[in-house]
């Protein structure tokens, strides 16, 4: 099919709402969650075009590399409370929701560009996985790096079980995981989660300076690389959907109302089970 874009590269992601997205360089197509006073928070409508646009930038013939992060110094403060509180009452969203979570994983690990993520201050939840799926990961010292599910009160879905044991071992991601203890971006390159870290008031400029790099070399030899590489993640693919269909189980119980309870009250928890 020919490519009706040509004029206009950008053409073909204008109706991805909620992300900003542009082309800063040749070939480096840019990704910002913006989501003003809110911490670039996850709603129903970032959910859904991060699901969908690894796709499209798969199939872009302009793109070479991607560079994902947040508006405004911040990657992502997660999951948008008016979103988890439509899953948790109405279980046909809940089933749609359950699909975007696999979709945005797979879909991040199959698109053949290679992806850049970077990350500062805060990153949770689907921005979290955002994040972390990425290729290659350039984290701020003073990041805070949260998996909160659990403390959520639901199982440790999104992307956590498909890469968590692969990229800090399985003993450090059963920690992590279970707990919620949080981690800063020197942490976090210590355990192997992120690809580097640096200090915080240069990682957009590295995060660039990578992908520029991959835009320079072969592309052929990057994107079959990725593919190959990516096998070691689609074999877990059978865990990880585990967990996502036991982490929308946890949302029709009542462990995840007193969760969202005790967020929105700032207070601990107190979990019937």
């Amino acid at each position: 099919m020919a490519d009706d874009t040509t004029a206009d590269p950008l053409a073909r992601y204008a109706h991805f709402e909620g992300l900003g997205i542009d082309m800063p360089e040749p070939g480096i197509l840019r990704i910002v969650l913006d989501t003003p006073g809110k911490l670039n928070a996850v709603d129903a409508t970032k959910h859904a075009n991060l699901a969908d646009v690894w796709q499209v930038v798969d199939r872009d013939p302009h793109t070479k590399v991607v560079v994902v992060h947040g508006a405004n110094g911040a990657f992502s403060a997660g999951g948008d409370l008016g979103m988890i509180d439509n899953i948790i009452e109405d279980p046909a969203y809940r089933a749609e929701s359950m699909r975007e979570a696999r979709d945005l994983v797979y879909n991040m690990i199959n698109c053949s560009k290679p992806i850049v993520s970077g990350i500062e201050k805060v990153a949770v939840g689907a921005g979290l996985a955002t994040a972390l799926l990425a290729d290659i990961s350039v984290c701020g010292r003073s990041a805070r790096i949260i998996d909160g599910h659990t403390k959520l009160g639901v199982a440790a879905g999104d992307h956590a079980v498909i890469i968590w044991p692969l990229l800090c071992g399985m003993a450090k991601a059963k920690y992590y995981l279970m707990t919620c203890e949080p981690m800063d971006g020197e942490e976090a390159e210590r355990l192997g989660l992120v690809s580097m870290v640096v200090d915080d008031d240069q990682v957009i400029e590295k995060a660039f300076e990578v992908a520029r790099r991959l835009a320079a070399g072969s592309q052929q030899a990057i994107r079959w690389t990725k593919l190959a590489l990516n096998n070691w993640l689609l074999m877990a693919g059978p865990a990880f959907d585990a967990s996502v269909a036991l982490e929308m189980l946890g949302f029709s119980g009542a462990d995840v109302k007193e969760g969202v309870a005790a967020i929105k009250e700032k207070r601990a928890p107190d979990f019937d089970s």
